[in-house]
């Protein structure tokens, strides 16, 4: 049970931050002046590892965790589908996100930046999954 509810903390905690970034911190890069811009992003990229670092590490650890020694009586469906959410937002992140941030330290891009928008929903959509089957877990 302690297992399955870190899980579900931890999958809940990226998917707030994951909306929050969403809604709050990606739409807020354009008001940043443009030749300010890969400063700021080379900033941004900087400090955003130190939140979602440990995030994306603790629902490695726990979804590997489920996959090998899933608790008695948690049904393995919502072990299945968290696992597979974490990997599109892994892979969603590694193929769109960052090479659209790569594309940003360069230089300020509306239309990467409207494509960066549109993976982080993506991201949003599927974290929010991913906690939606890591209570599912839970209640079993």
């Amino acid at each position: 049970m302690t297992l399955l509810a870190v899980h579900l903390a931890l999958t809940a905690a990226y998917a707030g931050f994951q909306w929050t970034v969403r809604a709050l911190v990606y739409p807020q890069f354009a008001l940043v002046p443009p030749a300010d811009f890969p400063a700021y992003e080379r900033r941004h990229q900087q400090r955003i590892t130190w939140v979602v670092g440990p995030l994306f590490a603790g629902q490695g650890v726990t979804t590997l965790w489920l996959l090998a020694d899933r608790p008695g009586g948690t049904p393995l469906p919502p072990v299945l589908l968290g696992a597979a959410c974490l990997a599109v937002v892994l892979a969603v992140t590694a193929m769109g996100a960052v090479p659209l941030h790569r594309r940003l330290e360069e230089a300020w891009d509306d239309a990467a930046h409207r494509r960066l928008l549109r993976v982080d929903s993506v991201r949003g959509v599927v974290a929010t999954a991913g906690t939606g089957a890591a209570l599912w877990a839970l209640l079993g």
